[in-house]
């Protein structure tokens, strides 16, 4: 049965206050997980609050019981994989074991722009994502220390300390056949993909499919999930779209919800489906 979480867009104007009520709400209602994107700002407009990401994760580990959560995505263009890995490490133990690390290689300019990080060119971005994801699933998932010499990053001996308790999940999303599907393959334990209608969905997870095979690693080991927004004006309407979605093998949908004070909503769309 497909599940139902939440997804908050955290430079959207959340604060302490925000997310503390969301919280709350994707407890109560039945949502399976609460997941916020990883951002300074958005990427034009006016500036909002943009309470920072990792920080509200460390508070949602130890302020919920039992939701699944996570950055959509960590960007690795203002994280460093070294640090990522330990604070996924310590806030999964601090959930016992709820965290879903969510990866991306970065894309908005004004941010980086505005608060010094280099974001590069396309070509650039994937190198370093590349480098990253392999860095964070060898500290995360094995006790082997690493020796590392890439473009980006030079790792000696690396090792992360204390262990975690369980191997801490990766998630990587897109949709590109070249890089971030065979990363996928190779590296994450879930793929996600944002705002494709089920028969592109199904298109793409066959190729993941087909990338698993060639990994040697079973289709099942990699979990599918959409991130989308749907149309709330009838709940059979609702019901109908989240069918046709567990129907082209969407697992779990990350519902986006833009409205932060709209609580009456989210709690009513996570009741009917929850």
């Amino acid at each position: 049965m497909i599940e139902i979480a939440l997804m908050i867009e955290g430079q959207d104007g959340l604060n302490w206050d925000r997310w503390r009520r969301i919280a709350q709400v994707a407890e109560d209602a039945g949502y399976v997980g609460l997941y916020r994107s990883d951002h300074f700002t958005n990427p034009q407009g006016p500036y909002k609050d943009s309470l920072e990401c990792w920080t509200s994760l460390t508070w949602l580990a130890s302020h919920s019981s039992r939701l699944e959560f996570g950055p959509l995505v960590s960007p690795v263009s203002f994280h460093h994989p070294s640090n990522l890995v330990r604070m996924a490490a310590a806030v999964d133990d601090l959930a016992g074991g709820r965290l879903w690390l969510g990866l991306g290689a970065g894309w908005q300019e004004r941010e980086h722009t505005n608060y010094g990080f280099t974001l590069g060119s396309v070509p650039e971005r994937m190198t370093r994502f590349r480098e990253a994801v392999h860095i964070i699933s060898h500290l995360l998932h094995s006790d082997e220390p690493l020796t590392f010499q890439g473009k980006y990053y030079t790792l000696q001996d690396a090792v992360l300390l204390p262990r975690p308790a369980r191997r801490v999940p990766i998630v990587i999303g897109g949709s590109g056949r070249h890089i971030t599907l065979p990363l996928a393959a190779r590296y994450a334990d879930e793929w996600n993909i944002a705002f494709r209608t089920p028969e592109q969905f199904r298109e793409l997870s066959s190729h993941l499919d087909s990338l698993l095979d060639g990994e040697g690693r079973p289709r099942s080991a990699v979990r599918r999930t959409l991130m989308t927004r749907l149309e709330y004006a009838r709940h059979d309407q609702v019901r109908e779209q989240v069918a046709a979605f567990a129907a082209a093998g969407v697992e779990r949908l990350m519902l986006q919800w833009l409205d932060l004070d709209d609580l009456d909503g989210m709690a009513a769309v996570g009741r009917l489906l929850g």
